[in-house]
């Protein structure tokens, strides 16, 4: 019976460039296969929290953690592999995009593990997909391989062309000088020094006062 809605189980149209046999033989692999790619994975993510996720669906044969080629550490991917294909099915209906670790875990029907296929293939040892990743992402490392060399070569260029002034120009010296040695006063101070100095005005006589009009008027 047809269906409009497309099967959850159904793997991607990825193929691995360094599979080897025809794409009949892969048809067939990928039929048959126990074994999950899963990928997007945080570089923190423990084995531990993956066999907690996926365990859910099935019994675990076997995590085999993605690494970086140079350094051996994580570079967020794994491969998941279960005894039964029923279980690798099951796992892409229910568990792929689902959230692990804050991030959404993509999961894909793979052909099969073969020694090697652990270590990133990009030049920088990771994978290929975080090589030209332009936006900071704290999970996986930060800037892309590409980015954070650009990043660099910024920081450097900044700091030998702008320079934080650690020095007195020349022709500033005196000014500097003036106001590190406290020669100049503040506003506030010269105002009392002034207060201080000037003398109290004279009293005026009054044009409009004649000394004596006391004399006169007792007389």
């Amino acid at each position: 019976m047809a269906s409009i809605v497309q099967s959850l189980s159904v793997p991607s149209t990825y193929k691995d460039q360094q599979y080897q046999g025809t794409s009949a033989q892969l048809a067939a692999d990928l039929a048959n296969s126990t074994t999950l790619y899963v990928g997007n994975l945080s570089f923190f993510t423990t084995e531990e929290q993956i066999y907690e996720l996926f365990s859910k669906c099935g019994e675990i044969k076997r995590i085999i953690m993605g690494l970086d080629r140079h350094q051996k550490t994580p570079c967020g991917f794994c491969f998941v592999e279960y005894y039964h294909n029923a279980d690798a099915l099951d796992c892409m209906k229910y568990i792929n995009s689902s959230k692990l670790d804050e991030r959404i875990v993509r999961s894909d029907l793979d052909h099969g593990y073969r020694e090697g296929r652990q270590f990133g293939r990009g030049r920088s040892g990771g994978q290929v997909r975080d090589e030209y990743r332009q936006e900071f992402d704290a999970g996986r490392g930060g800037w892309g391989h590409v980015r954070a060399l650009q990043e660099a070569e910024r920081e450097r260029d900044q700091k030998a062309n702008y320079e934080a002034i650690t020095t007195i120009p020349e022709g500033a010296n005196l000014e500097y000088k003036d106001r590190k040695d406290g020669t100049e006063q503040p506003k506030r101070e010269r105002d009392d020094d002034e207060d201080s100095v000037m003398e109290p005005p004279s009293k005026k006589a009054n044009p409009r006062f004649r000394e004596g009009d006391d004399d006169d008027d007792e007389a």
